[in-house]
């Protein structure tokens, strides 16, 4: 079996500055998803000044979703553990520095560049600091995703889930990995749809865990694909085209046209779900309307599905959907 490739009245806010459908001409993605703020505090960890940093933790306070957002961005960058060992070597009692350096570590771990079980350490430590956080245990369970086994996957989302039940990323880690057990049967049957769609229905109706449905049938793709049990070319696999992801489609963009709250951290990535699913179902009217609020976020995920090149394969859709 080849490798899997890695996972990851209409009342709408108006498009903010950043919606240019020009996006960026380098293809790069900024994993910060419109964050202003967390940029201008990466820039500045970058070059060794954390006080940025610093304030912006403070002030995330317990938004626990963008709270995980904003240290995971930081925690990507190569320098992120140096600053983060400086900072905690200042303030040793500091909750957010430990956590920044667990994440550090952890995706130093993902690189090849690091022992995972330093980086559990490290997010058992700041843990320890924060016993409230859920943001120690999306470091665990970024790891558990990568190199444990599935016991130790949900064991870590159980902990994390009782301190944030709707905690976003946690349940995109999940289902990921769920959709990479093996099914038979009928193609629309597998538990991972069941998980997905009783979390969105046990989720708050504002909650975006409501996309949450359209995000498994794309992580099964992936592993359809990658497996050789689909087509490669996703409009062409069908996969979309089934009596469930017709419903699950028309539920999550219907819910999405009345979503009011459009300020989650993380909402460029259901968007681009949603775009990826609409666009696959051979649906452009309705995509083009995503892509009208996605304008340059466009995020790897699902467009990297399964070994494309995600901003080829993200402008290829949003030019058919907008006619252009």
């Amino acid at each position: 079996m080849p490798p899997l490739p890695p996972a990851p009245g209409l009342r709408r806010a108006p498009t903010d500055a950043s919606g240019d459908l020009a996006g960026d001409a380098t293809g790069a993605f900024d994993d910060a998803l419109g964050d202003a703020t967390l940029r201008t505090a990466r820039t500045a960890l970058a070059q060794g000044r954390r006080q940025a940093a610093r304030s912006l933790l403070i002030h995330t306070g317990d938004d626990w979703d963008r709270r995980g957002h904003r240290l995971t961005v930081l925690a990507r960058d190569p320098r992120a553990a140096a600053r983060a060992g400086d900072w905690l070597t200042a303030e040793p009692r500091s909750a957010d520095a430990a956590t920044l350096l667990a994440l550090a570590l952890v995706h130093r771990a993902l690189r090849g560049r690091d022992e995972p079980d330093r980086a559990r350490e490290a997010c058992d430590t700041a843990a320890a600091l924060a016993p409230a956080d859920p943001t120690p245990w999306l470091g665990r369970l970024l790891l558990a995703r990568a190199f444990g086994s599935e016991r130790e996957l949900i064991g870590t989302f159980t902990e994390l889930r009782r301190r944030h039940p709707e905690h976003h990323h946690a349940h995109h880690l999940l289902i990921a990995r769920l959709a990479e057990r093996p099914a038979g049967g009928r193609a629309e049957v597998h538990e991972v749809y069941d998980v997905a769609e009783l979390a969105a229905a046990e989720a708050p109706a504002d909650s975006p865990l409501a996309v949450l449905p359209v995000v498994a049938y794309a992580e099964r793709y992936r592993v359809l694909a990658a497996t050789g049990l689909t087509p490669a070319d996703p409009a062409a696999s069908g996969h979309w085209s089934g009596p469930r992801a017709r419903r699950i489609l028309r539920t999550c963009f219907d819910w999405w046209l009345e979503w009011e709250h459009d300020d989650h951290p993380r909402r460029h990535l259901d968007l681009n779900h949603l775009a990826f699913a609409l666009s696959c179902a051979g649906r452009p009217a309705e995509a083009a309307a995503l892509f009208q609020r996605i304008g340059r976020h466009a995020t790897p995920a699902p467009w990297s599905y399964v070994h494309r090149d995600p901003w080829t394969a993200f402008r290829t859709a949003r030019g058919h959907a907008l006619g252009r």
